[in-house]
């Protein structure tokens, strides 16, 4: 126990900066290269138990690659049918590949690729001081990425022109340049198709004020734009966020402490509560620490399955640290 409490403090000082570095953004356009996927077969270390409450786990991946710009993976966006995805690291960097699944578990990950996101003029955003891309969505071929720090929304081509994609920035209310440079804009995700929120963008800081606080969370554009609340429960942090087909709002959050290690949390918010002066609260479908197969949790996408289930995948941002793992978890929604 005390061996794998101080292997979980050690991972928390890489989150910390201590034994991190991240790779230099190279030229304009995608890399393909190869993932080595170890399974992971149980998501509670030595339990064989795959129900979770409302959730059913479907398998998950430990990730490698010889590739240096792998890593990071800080946000997530997953094409419908579950296999197609596009990741941003905290690099400034694009990932995209397709999750391979056999007898409905995750087996690995193909086509992979990497490249430096761009902005208007084709230099990549990283050389711009824009390097901490921590979310990404994707609506009708365009991708909105959240950059923190400078606490900035881009928009992209990307359907169109893939990684060679030139961003443009989208315009964010006051509220989004003020908050704090390292617990800023970290969570981004387009409103559903035929939802009152119209056709905006629904983005959360990581933690805007104190320790028992609520963070603020905005909706750009739409017929309900305007800012709102949602409730944290300390010490956990938002680190993505993502609509479930009905309309609801998931929530992933991340705990991190040098004697607890990492934790991670599920949230569902009503999706009808989203609106201006809001303060939002939901019940927590999943919450796991150490004993469990996880690390900083930080990327979230939806996504169905065959059989017209609500999948939910989860990634991992190492740090680029050799401390910590790059993963994917996957669930299935049993009881909507």
């Amino acid at each position: 126990m005390f061996l794998r409490l101080f292997s979980a403090g050690l991972a928390v000082l890489a989150l910390c900066g201590g034994a991190t570095a991240k790779p230099l953004v190279g030229n304009p356009g995608a890399v393909s290269f190869t993932l080595a996927a170890e399974p992971i077969e149980h998501f509670r270390k030595g339990e064989a138990t795959a129900r979770f409450g409302a959730l059913e786990f479907l398998g998950g991946l430990v990730l490698r690659a010889d590739n240096a710009n792998f890593g990071g993976i800080s946000g997530l966006a997953v094409e419908p049918d579950g296999q197609g995805f596009l990741a941003v690291s905290d690099a400034g960097l694009w990932m995209s590949g397709r999750f391979v699944e056999k007898d409905g578990r995750l087996a690995g990950i193909e086509q992979a690729a990497v490249g430096p996101i761009l902005g208007p003029l084709g230099k990549p955003l990283a050389a711009m001081g824009r390097d901490d891309t921590e979310s990404v969505g994707l609506r009708r071929g365009t991708a909105f990425v959240g950059v923190e720090g400078v606490n900035e929304i881009w928009s992209f081509p990307f359907s169109r022109d893939g990684m060679m994609a030139r961003g443009q920035p989208v315009a964010v209310p006051a509220g989004i340049k003020l908050l704090p440079d390292n617990r800023g804009l970290e969570a981004l995700t387009p409103a559903p198709a035929g939802s009152a929120l119209g056709d905006a963008l629904v983005a959360i800081s990581e933690r805007s004020g104190g320790d028992d606080e609520p963070t603020k969370g905005f909706i750009l554009g739409g017929p309900l734009s305007g800012e709102f609340l949602l409730q944290r429960k300390s010490p956990f942090d938002i680190t993505d966020i993502a609509f479930l087909p009905g309309g609801d709002l998931l929530v992933l959050e991340r705990r991190a402490s040098f004697m607890g290690g990492f934790g991670m949390r599920l949230r569902r918010i009503a999706g009808a509560s989203i609106r201006p002066g809001a303060v939002l609260d939901g019940p927590v479908l999943l919450e796991a620490g150490p004993e469990s197969e996880i690390d900083n949790m930080e990327a979230l996408g939806i996504s169905h399955d065959e059989a017209g289930r609500t999948v939910i995948t989860l990634m991992s941002d190492d740090n680029f640290s050799f401390l910590q793992r790059s993963l994917v978890l996957r669930f299935t929604l049993v009881e909507e």
